[in-house]
């Protein structure tokens, strides 16, 4: 949903110098999407000074799903923890999926943010066969 706004045209004076013509705009963009509990989604990525811990998130995330997710404490680097699906690490092993996410994630992200992330995980198989 975007929204635009247009200020009327009008004649301003900026600095000594008359400016006839200003077009000011606006413009809103709003993507709404469906509340799910809990607000994690698969994996939260929880920076070394990020305003929520691993333990209030740990806390947080078995109040909402209750043995759902693992806490997987990270020893160094801007990423404290990783609040994982168990789900996933059935895909997955934590010792392969976890730094394939801190590769993602530490390019970008300060220690300061909490990244939350969705995962959609394809099996893809292809046989041949002799006819």
């Amino acid at each position: 949903m975007s929204a635009q706004g247009n200020a009327s045209l009008s004649a301003t004076v900026f600095g000594g110098l008359i400016v006839e013509k200003v077009d000011r705009r606006a413009e809103l963009t709003i993507r709404l999407s469906e509340f799910e509990l809990p607000p994690m989604q698969d994996v939260l990525l929880i920076g070394r000074r990020a305003p929520i811990g691993p333990e209030a998130a740990r806390r947080m995330a078995e109040a909402l799903a209750p043995d759902q997710y693992e806490v997987l404490r990270i020893p160094e680097g801007p990423i404290e923890a990783v609040v994982v699906r168990k789900r996933l690490l059935d895909f997955f092993p934590q010792e392969r999926l976890v730094p394939m996410l801190l590769a993602e994630v530490t390019c970008f992200s300060p220690e300061s943010l909490v990244v939350r992330g969705h995962i959609t995980v394809d099996v893809v198989v292809r046989r041949q066969v002799e006819l």
